[in-house]
């Protein structure tokens, strides 16, 4: 009699994913001017500063698991996503070099971020490297034409966020200029959810879907990097910095307007927030006013509808039934790191 295995827990399908795609990107990346390579090598954990190997903590690998399984999805092995994969996790990198030296960030996963281990200027130079060696990488598959246009759109949405994101830090907590629930709603559909879309999508383009199965693909991941945000929001203000590997209270310093820090000002509660918020040093009050005025609460209930939004856009399209609970796994594993 042949035993039931059980389903692969959604780590498992992250590490069967990145093991996939593990040798395509490095060999993507040995293809860089030599220094480039070693920045670029030190994003992803792989180096130290000088090129000494090491294990250091990388990504989730999150983009590269949604191509994968937006190839089996549409029914073809997932090999068939990996340049896909390896696309969206270099632009994923790129975005973070550059999103860091922004924000002024120091550290990223626990060590130095790029920007502060060489220098700004190599930095940047090292983020726009990986951009293009993004689009070089889908340039070359059958479907090039296509897929780069599924990327560049995806870019152009993440460049949006990311410059709302940025404007609503000058921008007032009260009053008729306040940013919105839904203003925020939109800018983390850009920031986040666009590549997580374009990620799953292009998979399913490189594995043979039609147009509307792609799609259906492409606004699920964007309902899920918009909750994928609002967790990254809520850990930022409690979550456990050796974990998350950044201080908390950096985004109120920051003047961020986070979901969580949205729906405290709208509570009778929190009449104090907007002077909490003026003083970067009050940090630590602050976030334990956003939680009792319920802005902890409100963006954990935000991301999950979210991911309800997700799981019933992958239920109504025809896609391959392993890859379908594959997604809903890592569905669950994300929305789970907050809940």
């Amino acid at each position: 009699m042949t035993a039931i295995q059980a389903p692969p827990a959604a780590p498992e399908v992250l590490t069967r994913c990145r093991d996939l795609v593990r040798p395509a990107l490095r060999e993507a990346v040995e293809r860089l001017h030599p220094w480039v390579a070693e920045m670029a090598a030190y994003s992803f954990g792989w180096c130290e500063v000088g090129g000494a190997p090491a294990a250091a903590p990388g990504g989730k690998g999150v983009r590269q698991a949604l191509a994968v399984l937006g190839a089996e999805a549409a029914g073809a092995d997932g090999r068939a996503g990996v340049p896909a994969a390896v696309a969206v996790e270099l632009v994923h990198a790129f975005s973070l070099l550059h999103d860091d030296i922004m924000d002024g960030d120091p550290m990223r996963r626990g060590r130095p971020a790029v920007w502060k281990a060489y220098g700004t200027g190599p930095a940047v130079l090292a983020g726009d490297a990986l951009f293009a060696l993004a689009v070089e990488t889908l340039a070359t598959t059958p479907q090039g034409a296509a897929t780069v246009r599924l990327l560049s759109a995806a870019l152009a949405d993440l460049v949006r966020g990311q410059a709302d994101d940025l404007l609503f830090a000058t921008r007032p907590c009260t009053g008729p200029e306040r940013v919105t629930p839904g203003e925020y709603r939109a800018m983390a559909e850009g920031k986040t959810g666009a590549l997580l879309g374009c990620a799953a999508a292009l998979g399913a383009v490189l594995g043979g879907a039609d147009e509307a199965t792609a799609a259906a693909l492409d606004r699920a991941g964007r309902h899920l990097g918009v909750a994928f945000q609002l967790v990254d929001d809520v850990l930022a203000l409690w979550g456990d910095p050796a974990v998350t590997g950044k201080p908390v209270g950096g985004d109120l310093r920051e003047r961020k307007k986070t979901y969580p820090v949205l729906a405290a000002l709208g509570s009778p509660k929190a009449q104090r927030l907007p002077e909490l918020l003026d003083a970067p040093g009050r940090a630590e009050e602050a976030a334990a006013l956003i939680e009792a005025a319920g802005g902890r609460t409100a963006a954990l209930a935000e991301a999950r509808a979210h991911t309800a939004a997700a799981r019933t856009l992958l239920a109504q399209a025809p896609l391959a039934g392993e890859a379908v609970a594959d997604l809903g796994r890592l569905l669950d594993q994300l929305a789970d790191r907050a809940f």
